[in-house]
């Protein structure tokens, strides 16, 4: 994606806030940084029309509803053209997280988070194993992450 100069510090520092807390107020943002909330407003607007900010999720903890296993599968495809007809077919697995397309020894690297290792063993098998075009997988189970914080603006 192409810079775009239509953004300033200013953009910055409010995203750079709204990373670390997204509840926070557009008021409390405007005095923190020295403008009004009503212009925060306005910024935040015009990066959600440019595409920088593509809405707001709510981050749960997985391992607190129950969720304990976090697993990265490294997927060997039959052709590296199958990769859209792949990937679409992982996203309607509810378990797969995140989808990434990659270099390297795999062509497709994924997260998925299961309730045990019973439920991990279902997914493998039941779903994924039985995507067309997947040669194989190579499966790591995460003992724990660490932290996942937002990148550096500012």
């Amino acid at each position: 994606m192409e810079k775009n100069l239509e953004i300033d510090k200013t953009d910055l520092k409010i995203l750079s806030l709204l990373m670390q807390d997204a509840k926070m107020p557009y008021t409390t943002i405007g005095e923190k940084i020295f403008v009004s909330g009503g212009t925060v407003h306005v910024r935040m607007n015009k990066m959600e029309q440019m595409g920088i900010v593509k809405g707001s999720q709510l981050i749960v903890d997985p391992i607190k509803l129950g969720w304990d296993i976090s697993a990265f599968l490294g997927i060997y495809l039959d052709k590296s053209e199958l990769y859209d007809t792949v990937a679409d077919q992982l996203e309607n697995i509810p378990e797969v997280v995140s989808i990434n397309y990659t270099t390297g020894q795999y062509s497709i690297f994924v997260k998925i988070v299961c309730r045990d290792t019973q439920h991990l063993r279902e997914v493998l098998h039941d779903k994924i194993q039985k995507v067309g075009g997947i040669n194989r997988t190579e499966t790591f189970i995460s003992l724990e992450e660490r932290f996942n914080r937002p990148i550096p603006l500012v």
